[in-house]
C-alpha cells in the first residue's frame, strides 16, 4: 500500500445538507410560498408548518405547500414560486450561530462538501453571500445531473471525487431525507437537531448535536471510532 493510499484513508469527508443545517432559511422559504399561496387566492400557513415540508426540493415543497393551502396545481406554480425566492433569498437568511467557526474547525478532518436538493443557483448565491463557500471543495445542488436525496448517487459521487471511502464519510442534515441518503450510501450520518426538518419524525442517526458548536467534537468521535 503506498503513501498516498494511508493518507487517503485517514482523511474524512464530511457533506453536508443545506437548508436546516447550515443556513436558517425557513423565513424567507415560507414567505415567498406564501406569497404564492396568496396570489393563487388561498390562506397562508404558518411558517412552521411550511418548514417541516422542505427537504425534497423546490417542486415538492410548492405542491406540498399548495395541497395544505388548498390550492390547485398547475405548471406555472414552481416557476413563479422560484421568482418569488429570489426577492427573498436573503431577506432574513442567515448561517446558524456557530457554523462558521465550527466549519473552520471541521475541514482539518478533510474535505467538505455541500449536498442539497435546493437549486444549484439559489445555493450557490446562498453560500457566496454568507461566507460560507470558501469552506466546500464541491456543492451538488437538486437540479443537477444526479437524482435528488435520498437517491444516494450524489453522495457516491461526492465519495469518488473525493477518494473517500464510505466508513470515512460522513453525511450532517437535519432530515430524515438525510437520514435515508447517507444510510442508502453506507456512509455514516449526524443529525442536526437543531435545524427546522429535525422534527418531523424520529431519526436514526450514528451521533446527533443540539448546537453547530458541537459539531467538531462530534465528527471528531466519529471518524476516530474504531471500524
Amino acid at each position: 500500500m503506498g503513501n498516498a493510499d494511508i493518507v487517503g484513508d485517514l482523511r474524512g469527508l464530511i457533506v453536508f445538507d443545506l437548508d436546516g443545517t447550515l443556513i436558517d432559511s425557513r423565513r424567507d422559504l415560507a414567505d415567498a410560498a406564501n406569497a404564492l399561496i396568496a396570489e393563487r387566492g388561498g390562506t397562508p400557513l404558518a411558517e412552521e408548518a411550511i418548514g417541516r415540508m422542505v427537504g425534497d426540493g423546490a417542486a415538492m415543497l410548492v405542491r406540498r405547500a399548495l395541497t395544505a393551502a388548498g390550492v390547485p396545481q398547475d405548471d406555472a406554480n414552481l416557476p413563479r414560486f422560484l421568482q418569488l425566492y429570489d426577492e427573498r433569498l436573503l431577506r432574513t437568511t442567515r448561517p446558524y450561530p456557530g457554523i462558521l467557526d465550527a466549519l473552520a474547525a471541521i475541514r482539518s478532518f478533510g474535505g467538505l462538501a455541500v449536498l442539497t436538493n435546493k437549486p444549484l443557483r439559489h445555493s450557490e448565491a446562498l453560500l457566496r453571500a454568507l461566507d460560507l463557500a470558501p469552506f466546500f471543495a464541491s456543492v451538488i445542488g437538486g437540479d443537477g445531473p444526479f437524482p435528488r436525496k435520498p437517491d444516494p448517487r450524489g453522495l457516491q459521487h461526492l465519495m469518488a471525487q473525493h477518494a473517500v471511502p464510505p466508513r470515512r464519510t460522513i453525511l450532517v442534515g437535519d432530515s430524515p431525507v438525510d437520514a435515508a441518503t447517507a444510510r442508502g450510501a453506507t456512509t455514516l450520518f449526524c443529525l442536526a437537531r437543531y435545524g427546522f426538518g429535525a422534527d418531523a419524525a424520529a431519526i436514526e442517526a450514528a451521533a446527533a448535536v443540539e448546537l453547530p458548536a458541537q459539531l467538531p467534537h462530534v465528527i471528531g468521535q466519529l471518524l476516530t471510532r474504531p471500524v
